[in-house]
């Protein structure tokens, strides 16, 4: 038996708030929508991962979700100008990211990251 995929599922009564945020945004297709369940995501091949953690690194809150992007400090400025709130960074990190943490829709924070 081998894990094939994992997938992070939010409860929210508005669909919709996703749109902004995942698709627009963050640049993920809208792989399913089933109006109940909408699904992002990219065709790419990623690591099946899934992490535990007493703390996020450098003092700061375990992240909800970790995403990593090619350009941290293009996507930084994206979610600025789209007005969500950054609680953290643009940090270059000792272990070899830089990264900063944004609040989604939902109140989830979102850990986005390159690494160096």
């Amino acid at each position: 038996m081998t894990v094939r995929r994992i997938v992070v599922n939010t409860a929210t009564e508005n669909i919709e708030a996703a749109q902004h945020f995942y698709h627009e945004i963050l640049g993920l297709e809208i792989l399913m929508d089933l109006t109940w369940i909408r699904t992002y995501g990219t065709d790419s091949s990623m690591q099946v991962q899934i992490s535990f953690a007493s703390e996020g690194g450098s003092g700061t809150p375990v992240p909800d979700i970790s995403i990593e992007v090619d350009d941290v400090d293009e996507m930084h400025s994206k979610m600025k100008n789209a007005g969500f709130a950054v609680i953290y960074g643009p940090a270059d990190e000792p272990w070899g990211v830089r990264r900063f943490y944004v609040k989604d829709p939902f109140g989830k924070t979102i850990n986005i990251l390159s690494h160096t």
